[in-house]
């Protein structure tokens, strides 16, 4: 986060009071272009140093970002409390602080072990997704809740960001996996893999629940500013996150059921499980594309209406990241070598948007337009 202050510029001489919840996407764009960097399906040059260089940068915003919002909750605390209770528009955010954490703590496990030390690595993955697991249910509970009982909205003013809460369990579903090699063989690996794939069901079919209502708002009301266009990549969140998710499943089943037998005692778990990730994946993935060309478009022509920079931008980049780790694992088990493609240029798309939010980000805070 160092990188994004001014050099004369400290915490304290911030306006700690516009420090909201959304801020946590520029630490969740930040890490998964770094843990992506080091998934993709090809050997590039400076990948390595690379990824552990941006994961370090999310560590390091992560840290800043937490220490700042503690700031802002202790000395704002009837802000937050009216920000979370009375205004939707900006409570939706609060699904993001539970992505920051599991998506830091998850390149911690697979890119940090060199810089940190495999059992420090792995220590702090286990704080960070187990307190943004916990974090993410609360608020995928929570936000439905006081949208139902609170918040006053309407159908016409339905946008992608109602979906931030619902997501946040689908990242810690797609990021648990990763923990299992380091669970005793039995139970243990068993209830990890099961907690997974009930976070997965609980917000994919939350998801499934909102996605249209969001589409139709989307067509009959419109975004009610330009700004809201990167809004859109949202949209790409559940359905990169669940494919990649799919994947991990598939690679875990043969870790947490010995023998690759079903509960059941049957045989054929692991090969249930590959074809649903194939399948699943495939479809979803091509729904993925044809969004990622709507949202790609209606962002290039907001460009064109001269579309001031804003935090929005960083809605790109982790729904972008989420296609780029989905297309990776697809690679992976199908072979096909199209998917190892689609990953690359992702993974382009992403570095760039990420860059692009990185600079402008930057450029703001130096100019004490952000905060």
């Amino acid at each position: 986060m160092a990188t994004l202050l001014a050099p004369r510029t400290t915490l304290r001489a911030l306006d700690l009071s516009r420090l909201g919840p959304n801020w946590y996407a520029t630490v969740m764009g930040t890490a998964i272009t770094g843990s992506a960097a080091a998934a993709l399906p090809v050997r590039l040059p400076g990948r390595t140093a690379f990824a552990e260089a941006v994961w370090t940068l999310s560590l390091l915003m992560l840290a800043a970002l937490l220490a700042g919002r503690a700031v802002h909750l202790t000395r704002h605390r009837a802000q937050a409390r009216r920000t979370l209770l009375e205004d939707p528009s900006a409570a939706v955010f609060y699904g993001c602080p539970p992505m920051a954490l599991l998506a830091v703590g998850y390149g911690a496990l697979t890119v940090g072990g060199p810089l940190l030390g495999g059992r420090p690595a792995l220590a702090l993955d286990v704080l960070l997704w187990t307190t943004g697991t916990a974090y993410a249910l609360l608020v995928a509970a929570g936000l439905p809740y006081l949208m139902i009982t609170r918040h006053r909205l309407s159908v016409l003013e339905a946008n992608p960001t109602w979906l931030l809460p619902v997501v946040a369990p689908m990242v810690s579903a797609a990021l648990g996996p990763a923990l299992i090699p380091h669970l005793p063989e039995g139970a243990a690996r068993q209830a990890m893999l099961y907690g997974c794939v009930a976070m997965f069901g609980a917000s994919l079919l939350a998801t499934l629940a909102l996605l249209p209502v969001v589409l139709g708002g989307l067509v009959h009301g419109k975004l009610p500013a330009l700004v809201l266009t990167p809004s859109l990549f949202l949209v790409l969140g559940p359905l990169g996150q669940s494919t990649t998710a799919v994947q991990k499943f598939a690679d875990a089943v043969p870790l947490a059921l010995p023998g690759g037998a079903l509960p059941g005692g049957g045989p054929g778990a692991v090969a249930v499980a590959r074809g649903l990730a194939e399948v699943y994946g495939v479809a979803v993935m091509g729904f993925a594309l044809l969004w990622l060309a709507v949202a790609l478009a209606a962002n290039l022509r907001a460009l064109r209406a001269e579309m001031p920079f804003a935090m929005t931008w960083w809605a790109a980049t982790f729904p972008i990241g989420t296609l780029v780790t989905g297309a990776t694992g697809l690679a992976g088990h199908t072979g096909f070598g199209g998917f190892t493609g689609l990953a690359v240029a992702l993974y382009l798309l992403l570095l760039t948007t990420w860059a692009v939010a990185l600079v402008r980000t930057a450029a703001g805070l130096r100019a004490g337009r952000l905060l």
